[in-house]
């Protein structure tokens, strides 16, 4: 089995990446983000809470988090794998990532990183909020503020992961097709 976190900043392309590789490698891709997205819409309880957080530039807190990625695993026992695109966020979360698939007798063969420039990102995202419609992506300020709870809480995986000697960091600056091919290279020796 295969399970990757896909990580990175926001607007760094993981969203696009992680559609891309889940159907070469035949993974289960889990958007945090696309779950909670479905849940504000149809106004789930979970859905109404994580909203709460969202629209102020914050993460949603990591039990809440936890317990939909656990329900999301579990409704795929006959996955090759999975790749994670929005979890795990904070060292806590990884912790409660590893020990989850360690029960499952599986683990996290790599944290692969798009490294992106953060003036790129904003532009990227302010863009993509002109199409997505998404209230977060169109303002700069919580656009700011989601940088800044990146680099507080989420950036410290990146010595998590390096500890393990899992980490890769990757150039997530070109085309989708340049950026899936760096991808690859490091997917394929996962």
């Amino acid at each position: 089995m295969k399970n990757i976190v896909l990580f990175g900043p926001p607007g760094a392309g993981k969203g696009t990446q992680a559609v891309l590789l889940k159907d070469k490698y035949n993974l289960v891709h889990i958007s945090t983000g696309d779950v909670f997205r479905f849940n504000i819409k149809n106004e789930t309880e979970l859905g109404k809470l994580a909203k709460s957080y969202i629209d102020n530039g914050d993460l949603v807190p990591d039990e809440v988090t936890i317990d939909m990625l656990k329900a999301e695993v579990n409704s795929n026992p006959d996955a090759e794998g999975f790749i994670f695109d929005g979890f795990p966020r904070t060292e806590s979360q990884a912790i409660s990532l590893d020990a989850f698939l360690n029960e499952k007798n599986e683990s996290i063969n790599g944290m692969v990183a798009l490294e992106v420039p953060e003036d790129l990102l904003v532009e990227r995202i302010l863009n993509r909020g002109k199409t997505s419609g998404r209230a977060d992506d169109q303002d700069v300020e919580k656009i700011k503020n989601r940088f800044q709870e990146y680099e507080t809480k989420t950036s410290i995986l990146k010595e998590y992961y390096q500890n393990q000697n899992k980490y890769f960091g990757i150039d997530g600056v070109g085309s989708i097709e340049e950026i899936t091919s760096r991808l690859e290279k490091v997917f394929d020796n996962l």
